[in-house]
């Protein structure tokens, strides 16, 4: 069947369809120079249009796309329309009914997917939305009529919410799960450790993104988090014991968890390893002799005797090393340098010894040449930098010349071996799952490690815990954004956050919480406590108030309860604390540095030293150009580290805070404080 436009109208119309023919399953719209062949499976609409004269047919095609026909005869063209719309119709009939067949099996998929007993990933979920949209692209109907048809129309809606609403089913599906989950294992999850797991940290534990960050804030169970996981991967058999790997920054930590597997899992085929002794393990097992690891990393003595040695060598032989090493230390330092053979002077070369020690440290953990070096650090300080590296260049030959007759290798060395050793295939990673403890000490050159394992194993899921308020190691390489860019830095995954603390009252918490997160750059999160505290939980008191308030102390402290006095620096010894033993012989009295007691916690917390200057908390900033250019850079917040620092000393105590300030020179923080209502105190 066929129609054409009459001369007149083909005339007046100047269109370049003048005819439509039916097809089997199509039509076809001609003109003299032109054709177009339109099947029934791309057509979306045909409408029968009359004009002042002529009839219009008009057919609407994917992306709103039209072809016209101009110029017929009204009545030819209403006869052709219904034939035309009747046979499309009686097709599509038809058609749907194959389409239907495809998108109920799909449907049905679907749902037995949505009760399934595994986790659904992102990855999974574009895998997903690829296989939908490409059945989508089989079906003999345009997917934007298939809601016209009845027996189409929920089995297409059930697809489009996976295209279109994807990470809400996503987020609906895995809640689902995780209910069910927690419902199923409910006996583990009660057993797993000596208390009952919380509802945050069962769900961190279920939890199935390859790439995942557990934000565990101070007191709320990080520890019990991870080992749980290590059970319910053995539990669910997703991983075999050998299968696993689990990380820890220092040995003692390591051997920690080690215990507690060994306790709450029954097992020692699961052992927590430090980075240090992974790389070893990675290189031994790549074929190559095992390394062993240099006296000098050991030996303090004598590595900053290596050192100074080299150094006065440098300065004697070469004039224009000595000029330069001059200008460092009084410009760059404010130090008193002798005139003539300074390099002589002892106390300077004791005094030395160890910043060359620290800036050699942080120019090994770098590993890369010094054009490296100067390339990655930020241009302002480029050209000063690069003074710096030529004067300490001889140090670094020197320390690897020792480490070669030695035949040992360091602990920087250890890392930069390994990475190696996997890059080069010589060791394929066996571990599907990779648990780190402490994730917000990681540095760059951990993080690379990290990277090289799961480029070795493409299936391998990375589990993080950690606190990035509890980020207070920049100074030996931690670099706090592969916590806070999580994902950027470890791929596409998830963050969750434990909401409990099982350690301090609900008052230290607000005080501790409010102050962290003043800083923008701080990951929001919740973190509530079991207890009330009241607002004397947190108090500013005068540090010459100390004796004062041990002297209380002493009388209400129960047996079997610590305090705890903090400092920034461990010079800052109060020297009150000199006659504990005697004049406060019941009170179990223990001091360190602030950064010491991460990981401790006491019934009482006393800070010391709130006050400005050099000894000062906030400690001023006191960076060279080596820490400057070599280490990660800081967030754009003043004090951030230092705010942290402070956080970590709260959130030591599980009922009381005093923090002791200085009135002539009182620490900036104090100020802060009292504008989150910390009171301030004239006497304990």
């Amino acid at each position: 069947m066929e129609l054409k436009a009459t001369a007149l109208g083909k005339h007046l119309a100047q269109h370049p369809y003048n005819r439509v023919r039916l097809l089997t399953a199509g039509v076809e719209v001609s003109g003299e120079r032109h054709q177009y062949l339109i099947p029934f499976n791309q057509l979306l609409e045909i409408n029968c249009k009359r004009g002042m004269v002529w009839g219009e047919l008009e057919f609407i095609l994917p992306q709103r796309q039209v072809v016209r026909l101009h110029g017929t005869e009204w009545s030819a063209t209403q006869r052709f329309y219904h034939h035309l719309h009747e046979s499309w119709q009686r097709w599509s009939a038809e058609m749907s009914e194959v389409a239907a067949g495809v998108l109920n099996s799909l449907q049905a998929e679907l749902g037995l997917a949505a009760t399934s007993e595994k986790w659904l990933n992102r990855a999974q979920l574009q895998a997903l939305q690829e296989r939908i949209r490409g059945l989508a692209a089989a079906l003999p109907l345009p997917t934007e009529r298939l809601t016209q048809f009845d027996n189409c129309r929920d089995a297409w809606q059930a697809c489009l919410e996976w295209l279109d609403n994807a990470e809400a089913k996503r987020r609906a599906f895995n809640d689902a799960f995780t209910a069910r989950m927690l419902e199923q294992y409910a006996a583990f999850f009660d057993q797993i450790e000596r208390s009952p797991l919380n509802a945050s940290q069962a769900r961190a534990v279920v939890n199935g993104e390859p790439s995942l960050l557990v934000l565990a804030g101070a007191g709320s169970g990080k520890t019990s988090v991870l080992v749980a996981r290590a059970g319910w991967l053995l539990t669910r058999g997703e991983a075999s014991a050998e299968q696993i790997l689990l990380l820890a920054f220092g040995r003692k930590a390591a051997e920690e968890m080690n215990e507690r597997i060994s306790q709450r899992l029954h097992t020692s085929d699961i052992t927590a390893r430090t980075f240090h002794a992974l790389a070893l393990h990675i290189i031994q097992q790549g074929g190559r002799k095992a390394p062993c690891v240099s006296e000098l990393e050991s030996n303090t003595a004598a590595r900053h005797s290596l050192l100074i040695n080299c150094w006065r060598e440098q300065c004697r032989d070469k004039k224009a090393q000595a000029k330069g090493w001059r200008l460092w230390l009084e410009e760059e330092l404010n130090w008193r340098v002798a005139q003539g053979e300074f390099w002589q002077d002892e106390q300077l070369a004791k005094r030395l010894a160890g910043r060359l020690d620290r800036w050699l440290g942080l120019m090994r953990m770098h590993g890369g040449s010094q054009a490296d070096m100067i390339a990655g650090c930020p241009q302002a300080l480029q050209e000063v930098f690069q003074k710096r590296i030529k004067l300490m260049a001889p140090l670094l030959k020197a320390w690897k010349a020792a480490l070669k007759a030695e035949g040992a290798v360091d602990f920087s060395g250890l890392i930069h071996l390994a990475i190696n050793v996997l890059d080069k295939g010589r060791f394929i990673s066996p571990w599907k799952h990779i648990l780190v403890d402490e994730f917000q000490d990681i540095s760059p050159q951990r993080a690379a490690l990290l990277a090289a394992l799961r480029r070795q194993n493409s299936h391998s899921t990375l589990y993080a815990v950690g606190d990035d308020w509890q980020a207070i190691y920049r100074f030996s390489g931690a670099a706090l954004t592969l916590t806070t860019a999580f994902e950027h830095h470890f791929g596409q995954g998830d963050s969750c956050a434990l909401d409990t603390t099982y350690r301090f009252n609900d008052r230290i918490g607000e005080v501790a919480n409010r102050f962290i997160q003043q800083n923008p750059h701080q990951l929001a999160k919740p973190l509530n406590s079991l207890t009330r505290g009241d607002k004397k939980a947190v108090t500013l008191l005068a540090d010459e108030e100390l004796d004062a308030l041990l002297d209380k102390m002493s009388g209400y402290v129960e047996p079997g309860q610590r305090v705890l006095v903090l400092a920034r620096y461990h010079y800052l010894r109060p020297a009150a604390l000199e006659k504990a033993a005697t004049r406060w012989p019941k009170l179990a009295i223990d001091f360190m540095t602030i950064h010491a007691s991460k990981g401790q916690q006491a019934d009482y917390v006393i800070v010391v030293g709130l006050q400005e200057g050099q000894d000062g908390f906030p400690a001023p900033a006191r960076e060279t150009i080596m820490e400057r250019a070599l280490l990660p850079q800081p967030e754009d917040f003043p004090d951030a580290e230092e705010r942290r620092l402070l956080y970590v000393a709260l959130t030591r105590a599980r009922h009381r805070v005093w923090l002791l300030f200085n009135k002539r020179q009182p620490s900036a923080f104090v100020e802060i404080l009292k504008r989150l209502d910390v009171p301030v105190a004239r006497r304990p």
